[in-house]
């Protein structure tokens, strides 16, 4: 079965694409990656969308045009997925979140744009959509969802593992077993980093690419004491968070607190700094061995030597030893959903968003045919294996 996974992550900056061809043997599941790729969104329109992310004041007409907009721009880029690798049985749009309401320690709701019907239209295919709500309407948070690639990849490990995602948010999954896990949102990734390169216009492509401009600066050691403090730290797993906590008026105040206004370059690195103990606090606390890393963050040499300098008794590795490119995980593990999905299986686990039961995912949209499920499953895998080839990234290369 051919699924097309698709996401555009907490960087907004683009849609990511993986095609997967799954095929199940008794109780192992395998995946051919068979085509991924990145497409950015048009200057314009990431314009438009970071325009209305919290905490701006935003309007109904100006979301409802983002829905078709985005929807229409992730439609182009499976028309063109489909192109260049074949038809597919199924494409799973994530979208492109643009508010998660967490209220103290749950999660009330979730808003991912990009209206799957476009979609369907522009490809014939049938698109699952909208999957995170469910799990927060059984009590979890909706995330982190890629817990289930996770739990599949790192169950053979010999002790624990822990997979390690560093996008706009960073997320963790501890694995000791296929049926051992937690999970949730650690804190910032590149999201606050990302907010001060676009502000003060120190990247004309919106992030640090390879960390030069961490490298060139300072950690301010007073700022990032008060950034530490933040209460969602201690708030205990699972938990999560977004761009609506951690976007740009929260360093202004930051700083303000701190009576510290520190040069760009000292900025940039207090706040890759900030990553950097967050999570080697958490990946210290878990008692892993194991660091798998996925996610844009890890193409920072800053931000990876940072980690390896606090973790020392840490194994970092790329998610790319897994058979999971880096930059391609995510769109994997939502190809992976949708499997789960079309066979009537949970796709998440609840041990990670701390729901109180796993839930099959997702709205369908029907494509140019009958909308035809094949029978369900009676058992979900046990294991995962992923093989490539792994071509080349279309359109432009993702972040560093």
């Amino acid at each position: 079965m051919r699924i097309l996974g698709m996401i555009s992550g907490t960087s907004h900056d683009g849609i990511d694409a993986a095609l997967v061809d799954f095929d199940r043997t008794d109780g192992t599941l395998s995946g051919a990656v068979q085509y991924t790729a990145s497409t950015p969104y048009p200057a314009g329109l990431r314009a438009r969308l970071i325009a209305a992310l919290p905490p701006a004041a935003t309007t109904l007409a100006e979301v409802c045009e983002l829905d078709t907009l985005i929807g229409q721009s992730f439609a182009e880029a499976a028309a063109e997925a489909i192109a260049r690798a074949g038809a597919v049985d199924l494409i799973v749009s994530h979208g492109q979140t643009v508010f998660h309401w967490v209220d103290g320690a749950h999660a009330r709701g979730t808003l991912q744009i990009g209206q799957p019907a476009w979609i369907a239209e522009r490809t014939g295919a049938p698109v699952l959509s909208d999957v995170r709500v469910r799990d927060i309407t059984a009590g979890g948070h909706g995330a982190p969802l890629v817990s289930l690639l996770d739990a599949l990849l790192l169950a053979g490990h010999n002790g624990a593992a822990a997979a390690l995602n560093l996008g706009g948010i960073a997320n963790m999954t501890v694995v000791r077993g296929v049926d051992d896990l937690v999970a949730h949102d650690i804190g910032p990734a590149n999201a606050l980093v990302d907010a001060v390169v676009v502000s003060d216009g120190l990247s004309e492509r919106g992030f640090d690419e390879d960390g030069r401009i961490a490298a060139s600066g300072t950690v301010d050691e007073r700022l990032l004491e008060v950034l530490l403090a933040d209460p969602y730290y201690r708030r205990p797993a699972p938990k999560s968070t977004g761009k609506e906590l951690f976007h740009l008026a929260y360093v202004e105040d930051a700083m303000a607190r701190a009576g510290s206004r520190p040069r760009a370059a000292d900025l940039v690195a207090t706040l890759t700094e900030l990553t950097v103990r967050t999570v080697g606090r958490d990946v210290t606390a878990s008692g892993v061995d194991l660091l798998v890393v996925s996610g844009g963050g890890c193409r920072n040499p800053v931000l990876m030597e940072g980690l390896r300098r606090v973790l020392p008794g840490v194994t970092i590795a790329l998610s790319d030893e897994y058979g999971a490119p880096a930059d391609d995980k995510e769109a994997i593990a939502f190809a992976l959903i949708g499997w789960y999905s079309l066979h009537g299986l949970p796709g998440t686990v609840p041990a990670g968003t701390g729901a109180r039961a796993a839930r099959v995912l997702g709205t369908l949209t029907p494509g140019a045919g009958p909308l035809v499920l094949p029978v369900p499953a009676t058992e979900a895998p046990r294991a995962l294996t992923l093989t490539g080839p792994h071509p080349a990234r279309g359109a432009e290369e993702r972040r560093g």
